[in-house]
């Protein structure tokens, strides 16, 4: 394994932790001069996400992301953390396929499918693998055709 190989799950941890020291012209939510962790998503909310192409998704709460993908409907359950950052959450840990950290980040989303839309963008990264989707939660509901 390569020593470079841990950092990269790490990686959208690292843009969480710098977005706190740019300006406002960044273009990152929230006022700049604050610098508390963001709050849009409450430690107790489960956050759902889906993605297409492939088709995957899944859910996190209580500390334990679940990744489903056709194959496998009942999904992959495994242990997290979370970090809030000034921009967004994310949640770490180690799926199957290699280290996994799902970034959700508040912003207007479309699966491209359907007329649903979603209230924040999620990147997933599997190992090598990155992947783009919209997530939502009860507080912050999906809109149109669910």
């Amino acid at each position: 394994m390569s020593s470079i190989r841990p950092y990269r799950a790490s990686a959208l941890l690292a843009i969480f932790a710098v977005a706190a020291c740019h300006s406002a012209s960044d273009g990152l939510p929230g006022d700049p001069a604050d610098h508390r962790p963001w709050n849009g998503i409450a430690v107790t909310e489960t956050v759902h996400f889906v993605g297409t192409e492939p088709f995957w998704g899944g859910q996190v709460a209580s500390s334990r992301l679940t990744y489903t993908t056709p194959d496998n409907a009942e999904g992959e359950t495994v242990p997290v953390t979370r970090f809030a950052g000034r921009g967004g959450v994310s949640f770490s840990g180690k799926l199957s396929g290699g280290a996994a950290t799902l970034a959700v980040t508040p912003s207007a989303c479309s699966d491209g499918m359907s007329d649903t839309g979603y209230p924040f963008t999620v990147t997933l990264q599997i190992g090598e693998e990155t992947r783009q989707g919209c997530g939502w939660t009860d507080r912050s509901p999906r809109t149109g055709s669910n």
